[in-house]
């Protein structure tokens, strides 16, 4: 999910290192080991981590008008895994939310049958999160990636490659255009299109062939990652 939103992995794993293993190391080394304590370390990390996934939360970029169908093909699976993570971001930080506080209103002792449904509602709904973020790497999988790193990777290189050609191809134009005579005899020719296309292709088999990391159990890594 915070890899989606365009944080990079580095800055997670900062957040991991300040707000999971260092709070919890001295937390154990002042009180002893408190699972109870630990949850709630884990959660407020949870909770720092869609902070700032809604504090960087962008739109994606316009889709690059040249004729490339694999990187048209990586930019419609990049939107369509960020669809995904919108949907789970609404369940989380709107539809859960007034749920809870429906729950907390909803008092009294003919409140019964009310907060039995809101009880269900919410239960299904947290059921609903924790498919949607266990079927979100299945998105990418589908398409060769092992996981969302690789394919971030991938489309991120696949991106710099695009946006220098466009940039080479628009210095060529420049060139052309104020008359200038190229130093050497190929600048007289626009870059090759081709070229771009066998990097692209290379780049998606190397984000394709990665090894996927060793799944974890803890939910933090589940949700965050």
């Amino acid at each position: 999910m915070v890899l989606l939103s365009g944080i990079s992995e580095a800055k997670i794993l900062e957040v991991k290192r300040t707000e999971i293993h260092e709070k919890a190391s001295q937390s154990i080394k002042n009180k002893g080991w408190l699972p109870n304590l630990f949850r709630s370390i884990v959660s407020k990390a949870k909770d720092f981590l869609q902070n700032l996934i809604r504090e960087h939360d962008m739109p994606p970029k316009p889709v690059l008008e040249i004729d490339m169908a694999e990187f048209r093909t990586m930019q419609k699976l990049m939107i369509k895994a960020q669809d995904k993570a919108k949907e789970i971001r609404h369940l989380q930080d709107t539809v859960l939310p007034k749920l809870k506080q429906q729950f907390a209103d909803t008092k009294g002792i003919f409140k019964g049958k009310e907060r039995k449904a809101l009880t269900e509602q919410i239960q299904r709904t947290e059921k609903a999160i924790a498919e949607k973020l266990d079927k979100l790497p299945d998105v990418l999988k589908e398409d060769g990636y092992p996981n969302v790193q690789a394919f971030m990777a991938t489309y991120r290189k696949a991106e710099a490659v695009v946006e220098q050609y466009n940039r080479d191809l628009a210095a060529w134009e420049r060139q052309v255009r104020e008359k200038q005579k190229p130093t050497q005899k190929e600048q007289a020719k626009p870059p090759e299109r081709e070229s771009v296309l066998k990097r692209l292709r290379q780049l998606q088999a190397e984000g394709k062939q990665r090894n996927p990391p060793r799944q974890r159990k803890k939910s933090f890594d589940r949700d965050s990652r």
